[in-house]
């Protein structure tokens, strides 16, 4: 099974729409494929593909302080050994953890020499699995509310993926990642066979895709270049960069109203693009 991340520092730049366009051509070559929707907190895979996400199969959970009063004397070192700002201990006062902030480290219980403060479960996320078509699963992560740290639903839900993946001998696992370079996109990188970069003839396309360059190349992950919408914009800024950083530009997908319209109806399914 080889594993592809499409992923692209911008958002907008028609990541999703690749990652189905991409499956409809592996799917037409009779090829089985397991897409994960990795953006867990704006998943839009399903949409594209006119499905709803129904129940959950499973949830994702992580851990956040509880203080109990009857132990604490109120000393304040929780709120010095919180690299996050999470605590907020006022002189001689209680301290209040804030959740939004928090990423369920343990620290403050870990580093509390009274044992007043232990670590709970609280629900973060929720996994979801669609057969889309015969031979094509959907996998899909999101979270419940905003959190500080994304990371854990974004993991599970590369994990559930690519057991599902190797159960169904699939020829391929595709991890559509969020935009950005932050902790969740990094995890949904981690060791894949290959990353196509998607983006736009734009000068804040070319900024954003060097910055994905130079992460793949930290983490030493093979990386190919899909330029959208190559016929609308400064494509020189793109390809130069390519030829600088000397990375194979292989697909130049240009506007299409009817690829246009079928984002815009849900209706991806099927539809072939990719040359």
């Amino acid at each position: 099974m080889k594993t592809i991340a499409i992923t692209g520092g911008k958002g907008g730049t028609g990541k999703s729409t690749f990652s189905l366009l991409l499956a409809n051509k592996l799917l037409s070559q009779g090829k089985k494929v397991v897409l994960a929707d990795l953006d867990v907190e704006c998943p839009n895979d399903h949409l594209l593909l006119d499905l709803s996400l129904n129940k959950p199969f499973e949830f994702v959970f992580r851990r956040f302080p509880v203080l109990d009063k009857r132990k604490c004397r109120r000393c304040g070192l929780c709120a010095q050994k919180c690299h996050l700002g999470a605590v907020f201990a006022p002189p001689g006062q209680y301290p209040t953890f804030l959740e939004d902030l928090c990423a369920g480290c343990g620290l403050c219980a870990h580093f509390c020499p009274y044992g007043a403060i232990k670590m709970r479960k609280k629900r973060i996320g929720a996994l979801y699995r669609r057969k889309v078509a015969t031979n094509f699963y959907l996998f899909t992560g999101q979270t419940k509310e905003v959190v500080e740290e994304s990371g854990p639903v974004v993991t599970k839900t590369r994990q559930a993926a690519s057991r599902w993946a190797e159960k169904q001998n699939a020829h391929y696992l595709l991890l559509d990642t969020a935009a950005g370079m932050h902790c969740g996109v990094i995890r949904a990188l981690w060791g894949v066979d290959l990353v196509y970069a998607v983006t736009e003839p734009t000068p804040l396309g070319a900024h954003d895709l060097a910055l994905i360059l130079d992460l793949t190349k930290r983490m030493k992950l093979p990386v190919k270049i899909v330029l959208n919408q190559f016929n609308l914009g400064r494509k020189k800024l793109i390809e130069s960069l390519a030829q600088e950083r000397k990375v194979e530009i292989v697909y130049r997908l240009p506007y299409s109203s009817s690829l246009a319209k079928a984002y815009a109806r849900g209706s991806l399914r099927n539809f072939d693009f990719l040359p």
